[in-house]
């Protein structure tokens, strides 16, 4: 909703992709690649944990002249890792198109991008849960067209999160939903 761009692209791709069709299968989602940029693109700058589950030293490890001694607990930040200027080009920025002909994808082998964490430690649900937001989200864009309530404009839009142990917005979304036909 603050990029209007974004949401025209996403729903054009959506709509070509679906033409016609009551029900969509993997195949249909398959070819969805704007889309998936887009979850990609959201997942880096509002990861659903922003902190990954504590790890502990196996062994004494140096970095950036720090040394971590064996069994210290470390947490991972996600939420700084996603906005890294060393990492990302106009991090605080939403561009799925940084994505586009990139090799960095959800399998945590990339370690600027871990929404879901790495190594043998990594969500067993990443796969689930990309589904249960590619769906809906597809279904969403393909059926409505969306506004801002009362004259909202896209910079009013508070993207705060709240804090706690999983991302979500500090205050609730409010839009209009307009059936597209």
């Amino acid at each position: 909703m603050k990029s209007a761009s974004v949401m025209t692209k996403a729903q054009v791709e959506v709509r070509e992709v679906f033409k016609g069709k009551k029900t969509f299968d993997d195949d249909d989602l398959e070819k969805l690649d704007y889309l998936k940029l887009v979850i990609k693109e959201t997942l880096r700058l509002h990861p659903l944990t922003p902190l990954l589950v504590p790890r502990e030293c196996r062994e004494e490890t140096k970095i950036d002249g720090y040394t971590i001694p064996v069994k210290s607990k470390v947490l991972v930040n996600v939420w700084a890792i996603g906005r890294d200027s060393e990492s990302w080009k106009d991090p605080e920025s939403f561009i799925p198109e940084r994505f586009e002909n990139s090799l960095v994808d959800f399998g945590g082998t990339h370690f600027q991008f871990l929404p879901f964490g790495a190594g043998r430690r990594t969500c067993p649900g990443r796969l689930f849960g990309l589904a249960l937001v590619t769906l809906p989200l597809a279904h969403l864009l393909y059926n409505f067209d969306w506004t801002l309530p009362n004259g909202m404009e896209p910079k009013d839009l508070d993207m705060n999160e709240a804090n706690g142990m999983t991302a979500r917005r500090d205050k609730d979304l409010y839009l209009i939903a307009t059936p597209y036909t």
